[in-house]
């Protein structure tokens, strides 16, 4: 049996001052979507999301917004807040 301890690769990725950022952003999103402010609530989930994304593919390897891979991280992030927007504001010309 093996003695060593694996090595889990969470305990070198991200920063927990920039996750609780994130996290405290969400609960203001979702305040004020509780409220009835869903365009400014969806509006700060989007930008956090294009923003964390900016600052991984800026800050490569020495992010403190760490998942996946640079491209894989700023695609999703990236992409989910362009996509939430889009969205958000198709929905709003239907009705």
């Amino acid at each position: 049996m093996n003695a060593q301890h694996p090595h889990v690769s969470e305990h070198d990725e991200g920063r927990p001052w920039f996750e609780w950022c994130v996290a405290g952003l969400v609960v203001v999103a979702t305040a004020l979507a509780a409220m009835g402010e869903p365009m400014v609530a969806t509006a700060i989930v989007s930008v956090t999301s294009i923003g964390s994304g900016a600052v991984r593919l800026i800050y490569r390897e020495r992010s403190p917004w760490k998942v996946r891979s640079v491209a894989f991280d700023a695609a999703c992030g990236i992409g989910f807040g362009v996509v939430l927007a889009l969205l958000y504001f198709a929905i709003r010309f239907i009705h």
